[in-house]
């Protein structure tokens, strides 16, 4: 099996300039109507709505890679570094602060170039201990081969489907410095397209021993925010990578099997961006109905353990909001949270679900 890397050719990928040029165009044309909605917005509607998306970036990044984080400990992390006031914090564990400085590094100083200096701090981020699970590894610098050629993988322990073979240790100083020469000063192109040959040309390359995968999703959205010329993310790539990760390992293994010839990567890497933008909509409409929520209930009285679940609720509360829950995210008594949903059921903004006993759980009621 020949991979692209080992080709005489590498790295002067190739396209089919028409079609993506075309794709290219109706995408370039999307985004800006999502970006001039988004600027349309309040201050603070807008301050929820990159609050919420990069919280979801943060989250799924993680996930395709098979970590799940707590929403709350990244939420907050990100609230606190971008000064956005969302009330109490939950403490962040050092995984989770060490990705959300990674994220906020690369779409928040887009314009700064990338280094290998640059590469490593964001490494040694995502892996404050040094340890990828039990493992220890190189951190802050390029892997070696000491435990065989490293093979990009995805699925289960004891059932990982291998996609391809990175280069070897050796090549790496060469390939990283060909590849942020060109990254940095190389050839005028667009920077979404940039942003989907970047995002292919690192995960090539896998330079580190793990986070690979995280850090080119993060090139990538550097790309994106360049593209735009704006900090504010408003839609995330890699919460579409996730829903359609099968088609993402799929794409980059073909293309690692295949020629210079990347169109087919191209085309889905863009359609994935023009999907993410739907998923934007989805991120408008929970800032909008949050903010239709709390207009309606402005006069209401309720004390901070009831704004704070209520808030936890229209934020995307994981699983069903039950008394028990209440009380230990409230940190109150069972009794005290039992009279804390009472009257919000009485106030018809809480009803109880289907259901009852031990198993009973509560939802907001439909806001129209």
């Amino acid at each position: 099996m020949t991979y692209i890397h080992e080709r005489e050719d590498w790295p002067n990928f190739r396209w089919d300039e028409t079609p993506i040029g075309d794709q290219l165009a109706a995408l370039r044309h999307r985004q800006g109507r999502l970006l001039g909605r988004m600027e349309a917005l309040g201050f603070a509607l807008r301050e929820e709505a990159v609050l919420r998306t990069l919280t979801s970036d943060v989250i799924k990044t993680s996930e395709i890679e098979g970590e799940k984080l707590d929403h709350d400990q990244v939420r907050s992390s990100l609230a606190r570094r971008l000064g956005i006031e969302i009330g109490a914090l939950t403490p962040a564990e050092r995984n989770v602060e060490g990705i959300v400085e990674m994220m906020l590094d690369a779409t928040q100083k887009f314009k700064e170039p990338l280094s290998e200096e640059r590469l490593f701090g964001w490494h040694a981020a995502l892996f404050p201990t040094g340890r990828s699970g039990m493992n220890k590894i190189i951190v802050g610098d390029w892997r070696d081969d000491s435990d065989g050629p490293m093979q990009v993988v995805s699925g289960p322990i004891g059932r990982e489907r291998v996609h391809f073979e990175a280069p070897q240790a050796k090549r790496l100083k060469k390939e990283m410095k060909a590849f942020l020469k060109w990254y940095n000063e190389g050839p005028s192109m667009d920077a979404v397209l940039k942003a989907a040959i970047a995002h292919l040309w690192f995960v090539t390359i896998h330079p580190f021993a793990d986070g690979n995968g995280r850090i080119a999703r993060a090139i990538a959205d550097m790309s994106l925010a360049r593209s735009e010329d704006t900090a504010q993310r408003f839609y995330s790539m890699s919460t579409q990578i996730r829903a359609e990760r099968g088609a993402y390992y799929t794409n980059l293994e073909r293309t690692q099997r295949g020629d210079l010839d990347i169109s087919v990567w191209l085309t889905w890497f863009l359609g994935c961006l023009e999907r993410a933008f739907l998923g934007a909509e989805e991120i408008l409409a929970g800032v909008l109905q949050k903010a239709e929520f709390w207009t309606k209930h402005k006069d209401a009285s309720l004390n901070e353990r009831q704004r704070l679940m209520l808030n936890k609720l229209l934020d995307g509360f994981e699983g069903k909001l039950t008394s028990t829950k209440w009380a230990k995210i409230a940190k109150c008594s069972q009794d005290t949270a039992s009279r804390d949903i009472e009257a919000l059921i009485k106030l018809g903004i809480l009803q109880k679900d289907a259901g009852g006993g031990r198993s009973t759980s509560y939802s907001l009621i439909n806001l129209r």
